[in-house]
């Protein structure tokens, strides 16, 4: 009989937004006439730009035109895509970083958990607690964790919290670890690292031969010119991270699936014999093998969004998204509740009240107020005690939601 992957069996419950769903589904099925507002998962629900749909048009129209079709693209992207994004995203800001250094791919969600292909199985892995699930998933999935505690914390990851007091950045550990996932603006605390503090963790990094994996996919949601949008404004980080990003949020390709990887060239790390091998070369073997390419039409679509017209309108996006945060932040917060981020991020972290736990108030907010937000001890153990509330919904159910929760909380 054929075996399973049993470090599958490791993984706690279900998926954290699985999870979420199933409960919104048996309460509305028992509570049918409730109008229900989901401020959980961070999906998008305004338009694509026009300037993408546009140029996705233009695109299925080629596709029509045997002299202008495209079937099999490159593994790695269209070179027009990756160069404007090397000059768009990374150069405009003095960063080092060459086209052929780019990956289109179908998510970043996708990356973070396809990079550890590349990876042995022996190495020191540090997360951040909260933190996104799917770091902490695709690593159990790959056997390099042992089982879970009581907490949902596994053997063989370290785990650095994140809090109020230290402003939702981790303190660089005293141990050496060798692969390290960070995330800024950062999913879910709505937290913001400063340059010095990303330029301690690549010195920190650089100093014991680490990888960071630095999940931008929020950096367009920044608003503070102070805070760096790539890992590789900080000089040395060529040397020691992996960066992804997305065209999910900023432009709305949530449903449209399309990111990127950049893997510097100058990047190395060990072989079992002790040698030096070029990250690049392995990541560039893995995605010819297991990846056929971002379709066509949708890199037509990420195209424009470099265009003038693409990005007055993505940039419009994202203000509207963060108008949502900002009326989530100040209503919350005059409701009385504790709230942070919000301000460089779309996503607000709320401290439950009355020491709620955080799936007592996830279970409050929905069957009181009909609102669904994420349990914070879905991210991980020190998420405990908090709530993220997503910023990406349309104006009316935002502020519907806002004016149900104040009525309830408020006083």
């Amino acid at each position: 009989m054929a075996t399973i992957n049993d470090n599958y069996l490791k993984l706690k419950a279900g998926y954290l937004f699985p999870e979420i769903a199933r409960r919104v589904n048996a309460f509305a099925e028992a509570h049918p006439e409730a109008k229900i507002i989901r401020l959980g998962i961070g999906d998008v629900t305004e338009p694509l730009p026009e300037a993408c749909r546009t140029a996705m048009i233009k695109a299925v129209e080629e596709m029509g035109d045997r002299t202008l079709f495209k079937g099999y693209g490159p593994e790695q992207g269209y070179a027009w895509l990756r160069e404007k994004i090397a000059a768009h995203d990374f150069q405009a800001r003095g960063c080092e970083v060459d086209a052929s250094e780019i990956f289109v791919s179908d998510g970043s969600k996708c990356d973070c958990g396809n990079i550890l292909d590349i990876f042995g199985d022996n190495n020191t892995i540090a997360v951040t607690d909260p933190v996104y699930p799917v770091y902490v998933d695709t690593n159990v999935m790959a056997g390099h964790t042992g089982e879970a505690n009581e907490k949902g914390e596994y053997g063989g990851l370290i785990y650095l919290p994140i809090s109020a007091e230290n402003h939702f950045t981790a303190e660089i550990p005293a141990q050496k670890v060798d692969l390290i996932y960070l995330c800024f603006p950062n999913n879910p605390t709505g937290a913001t690292a400063s340059r010095e503090h990303l330029k301690a963790w690549v010195d920190y990094a650089k100093a014991h031969g680490s990888i960071i994996f630095f999940d931008a996919a929020y950096e367009a949601f920044i608003t503070d010119p102070a805070i760096p949008h790539s890992i590789y404004e900080i000089e040395g980080a060529r040397e020691c991270a992996i960066e992804f990003r997305s065209f999910s949020k900023n432009a709305g390709f949530t449903g449209t699936r399309c990111a990127l990887t950049v893997v510097p060239k100058t990047l190395t790390a060990k072989a079992a014999d002790g040698s030096n091998v070029e990250l690049w070369k392995l990541w560039n073997r893995r995605q010819s093998t297991k990846f056929n390419g971002v379709s066509y039409i949708v890199q037509r679509g990420a195209e424009a969004v470099y265009s003038p017209e693409g990005q007055a309108q993505t940039k419009a996006l994202v203000s509207f998204y963060m108008e949502n945060a900002r009326i989530i932040r100040e209503q919350l917060t005059a409701a009385g509740l504790t709230v942070f981020g919000g301000i460089n991020a779309p996503y607000v972290w709320v401290k439950t009240p009355n020491n709620l736990s955080s799936w007592d108030f996830f279970d409050k907010l929905l069957t009181i107020c009909n609102v669904v937000g994420t349990p914070g001890s879905g991210f991980g153990a020190a998420g405990e005690g908090y709530f993220r509330i997503s910023a990406f919904n349309s104006r009316e159910n935002v502020e519907v939601a806002m004016k149900r929760i104040t009525e309830k909380f408020k006083g």
